[in-house]
């Protein structure tokens, strides 16, 4: 049995977060990004950082209500200067334009600005649908997320980076996170003592990441994660890369996951360990035409 799961290579909880992290979230819903955004924004108020917010889809007072309900009144920190939640046309577009260049200025002169003040670092987070809008510069928004990662890596200072997976297409998320050093972690659909079941996007396109072991005791907790990803738009992605067992009990799970997918959907299970996978074709149950599994490379 696994006794020790870790995340995927850069990937991160947002509890994690510290300084010099600029990681980028793709989330597919609205609790996904209200929880995460929610626990940073808490985070950086508690240990005294300056917390700045640029809102797009969002209002501004909903996400100082996001805050509200979980128990932290914002009021003081509005008040004090420590807590700043705008808009995207009041910051990244403040001019009437991108200009990628200004903005890395500006942020560099924010964290500045805040440790001079007293505050213990400074942390931002955006909301980048703007970015889909017809503005002129918005087109170097890749290049200013790869010039940006120097802003928080050098200093006491931290960013999130959101793309709504609706809005923007697999190929602009797999893109824009490239630029990012790393990724925030969603919530688990489940966490056990040997298991991980973590929504997540492979090359931009939603996925379920197994982490751990699946075995009898922990099967049915895969077929939930699974019945959830049915609910999910076009074909079922369940990145493997970090299963270390899986037994008859999880690959029955995967099967009849697949038998129910209408026509035309597919149940796609990537990275799988080549001995995994030679237990699957062993069983014949890789034969049900709606289950695709792809084993990764290993080295000779």
């Amino acid at each position: 049995m696994a006794e020790v799961m870790e995340q995927a290579v850069g990937e991160r909880q947002v509890h994690d977060m510290d300084h010099g992290d600029h990681l980028c979230l793709a989330f597919a819903d609205d609790e996904e990004q209200r929880r995460v955004v929610t626990a940073y924004l808490r985070d950086g108020l508690q240990r005294g950082e300056r917390v700045v917010y640029f809102a797009d889809q969002c209002a501004p007072e909903q996400v100082l209500d996001w805050l509200r309900v979980a128990g932290t009144d914002p009021g003081t920190a509005l008040d004090s200067g420590q807590l700043q939640v705008t808009t995207a046309d009041d910051s990244y577009l403040a001019a009437g334009s991108f200009d990628a260049d200004a903005m890395v200025a500006t942020l560099r002169q924010e964290v500045a600005d805040s440790l001079a003040a007293g505050y213990s670092g400074f942390r931002v987070s955006g909301e980048m649908g703007w970015a889909l809008r017809d503005v002129p510069g918005a087109e170097r928004l890749g290049e200013y997320e790869r010039k940006v990662n120097a802003v928080f890596a050098e200093n006491r200072a931290s960013a999130i980076c959101q793309y709504d997976a609706r809005r923007f297409d697999a190929a602009a998320l797999h893109a824009f996170g490239q630029k990012h050093p790393g990724t925030v972690e969603a919530v688990p659909l489940y966490s056990g003592a040997t298991l991980r079941l973590v929504p997540s996007f492979h090359d931009g396109r939603r996925s379920l990441r197994v982490v751990g072991d699946v075995d009898y005791h922990t099967a049915e907790a895969l077929a939930s994660a699974l019945r959830t990803a049915e609910g999910w738009p076009g074909d079922i992605t369940v990145d493997a890369g970090a299963l270390q067992f899986l037994d008859l009990a999880g690959i029955r799970a995967l099967v009849r996951t697949a038998e129910r997918l209408p026509e035309g959907r597919r149940l796609r299970v990537i990275d799988l360990h080549p001995m995994l996978r030679h237990v699957i074709s062993v069983v014949g149950w890789d034969r049900e035409p709606a289950l695709v599994v792809t084993a990764r490379e290993t080295a000779e």
